[in-house]
């Protein structure tokens, strides 16, 4: 059986070490879940939130089979729990993410003058309730947002910042989760308006919101223009780990 855990403390030594703010956010209690087979001693877990799932300790193949519905990325702790991902889901697509390093001193000058750059006929503005009703239908806006579950939530604990061009959203930067010490961002740009900055523009805004409020502004990168975007923006790379991307299709069997 899988159950919920609800004092995460129980599972919080199994988590030691893995530097991942959407693993905080779980423990936290600020978002997510926490999920085990033994509720009073576990010595295994999956700490799940938006579409991820970290999973810890002792390898447990029903941790891993009965996973979230959907598109769930699985992130596994070591090389055992890869093992164990392979065999529940032989056709989960294993892929290369990358970790960015958490301690960044941003250069604020810098970011601040990335902001100018915003080009005519384009402007700025910050995920309030009406924006936030406008990322709901693109799938290339919807993750500022969806993973807060509700309106209320996000404009509670998310932080965001978009750019639009006649009244159409075309950039963000967002809050994918959040945690006590601060955000995890997502960020995307419509695929007619890639390749003029305006990632960096809209990154560089919500980071400086972020550090005006005492918030960390944390990054992970799914592919290497995403690290090359962080580093421009002052981020450090830190390292590649291996994840699986499995569909709501996949099969056990």
């Amino acid at each position: 059986m899988i159950y919920e855990l609800t004092d995460t403390s129980k599972v919080m030594h199994l988590f030691e070490g893995w530097q991942e703010t959407l693993i905080y956010s779980c423990l936290q209690k600020v978002m997510g879940k926490i999920y085990v087979t033994d509720l009073e001693s576990p010595i295994s877990a999956m700490a799940y939130v938006g579409c991820f799932a970290f999973y810890a300790g002792e390898p447990d193949k029903e941790l891993v089979e009965k996973k979230p519905d959907g598109f769930v990325i699985m992130t596994p702790q070591n090389k055992a729990w890869e093992v164990c991902i392979e065999e529940c889901f032989p056709m989960a697509k294993k892929v290369v993410r990358y970790a960015i390093k958490k301690d960044t001193q941003f250069d604020k000058e810098l970011l601040r003058s990335m902001i100018k750059e915003l080009p005519v006929g384009y402007e700025m503005k910050e995920i309030d309730e009406k924006i936030y009703d406008m990322c709901l239908p693109d799938p290339v806006t919807r993750d500022f947002v969806s993973a807060f579950g509700s309106k209320e939530k996000y404009l509670e604990m998310g932080r965001g910042m978009v750019i639009l061009k006649s009244g159409r959203i075309v950039a963000g930067a967002s809050s994918y989760t959040r945690y006590k010490e601060g955000i995890e961002i997502e960020v995307d740009t419509v695929e007619e308006e890639r390749r003029i900055g305006l990632a960096t523009i809209v990154c560089a805004a919500l980071i400086l919101r972020c550090l005006d409020e005492g918030l960390y502004p944390s990054w992970d990168a799914q592919n290497m223009n995403s690290v090359h975007l962080a580093e421009k923006l002052g981020y450090e790379f830190d390292h590649e780990y291996t994840a699986y991307e499995v569909s709501g299709e996949d099969r056990t069997h």
